[in-house]
């Protein structure tokens, strides 16, 4: 059977199981299975696949079949233009987040020392491509999951940052493990429990659930960012940035949260992704 042959049989597998993006998985994993470059998936469609690669590449669809998301089968996503170790039990990253990325570059020189803590670091991608994107940056990588520092621990040093993150467990509602820092991130959970209830099979039943809700059953999915803002503030030197990625119904609340006057942030505002939705919030401490 020819590759293209192959992937059509695999896109109708996955259509009709109901998969998200069904004939991008199936090159994905095509070019797993047969050790092909995505461009070699496009332009090599007459070639023939032999029997092995033809096993593995019907175990793949099997697993991307039961919902399974990609980025767990190939162990790897992409983050910024870096490549990410990613499995279960750690967060697959957004794109969205890389917006967190971008609002930090457009405040402070990639030429000049940084201090940063990234609050409930998962993988690991923002702290360590704040570490990538600012060579002379110090950051410190908070999370409560033990799988989640052992994989950002992992990616420090499979991209080179590891001499510069310090990996810290703990709750990121407590107080933090340095201060006068120059900048907070931080990609808190803030799904409610009516928007998990909606979400794909694959998000839902395969990453964590601890890294995706924040609240009870009734909350408004701002839990995480209430416990992590004093404690931010706390951490922040006068004039430090705070970056918080939100829902997108969740910016004029969370703007109000950051706004209370015993937290000392000013210059509180809200920022939209590419859709035009509401995705960051940003603050700085007094003074400013």
């Amino acid at each position: 059977m020819t590759l293209r042959d192959s992937l059509l049989a695999a896109e109708r597998r996955l259509s009709d199981a109901g998969v998200d993006s069904p004939g991008l998985s199936a090159r994905l994993l095509a070019g797993r299975a047969l050790n092909l470059s995505a461009v070699q998936v496009l332009t090599e469609s007459r070639r023939l696949v032999n029997d092995a690669e033809a096993a593995l590449f019907a175990s793949l669809i099997a697993r991307r079949e039961r919902g399974e998301p990609v980025a767990y089968i190939l162990g790897e996503r992409e983050f910024y233009g870096l490549s990410f170790q990613v499995g279960p039990g750690v967060l697959i990253p957004r794109p969205e987040t890389e917006l967190l990325v971008d609002e930090a570059r457009k405040r402070f020189d990639e030429t000049r020392p940084l201090r940063f803590m990234d609050l409930g670091t998962g993988s690991g991608v923002l702290a360590v491509t704040l570490a990538h994107v600012f060579p002379l940056a110090r950051g410190w990588a908070v999370d409560l999951s033990p799988a989640a520092l052992d994989a950002a621990r992992n990616n420090a040093r499979r991209l080179g940052a590891q001499e510069r993150i310090e990996f810290v467990s703990g709750d990121f509602t407590a107080p933090l493990p340095a201060a006068d820092l120059d900048l907070v991130v931080a990609n808190p959970p803030y799904v409610t429990w009516d928007e998990y209830g909606e979400l794909s099979r694959e998000v839902a039943d395969f990453e964590p659930r601890s890294a995706l809700v924040s609240g009870g059953e009734q909350g408004d999915g701002l839990d995480h960012l209430r416990g992590l803002a004093p404690r931010a503030a706390e951490a922040l030197r006068p004039g430090g940035t705070l970056l918080v990625e939100i829902g997108w119904r969740q910016g004029e609340t969370g703007a109000a949260i950051l706004g209370d006057p015993a937290l000392e942030l000013c210059d509180v505002c809200v920022m939209q992704d590419l859709a035009g939705l509401d995705r960051i919030l940003a603050a700085r401490k007094r003074p400013c």
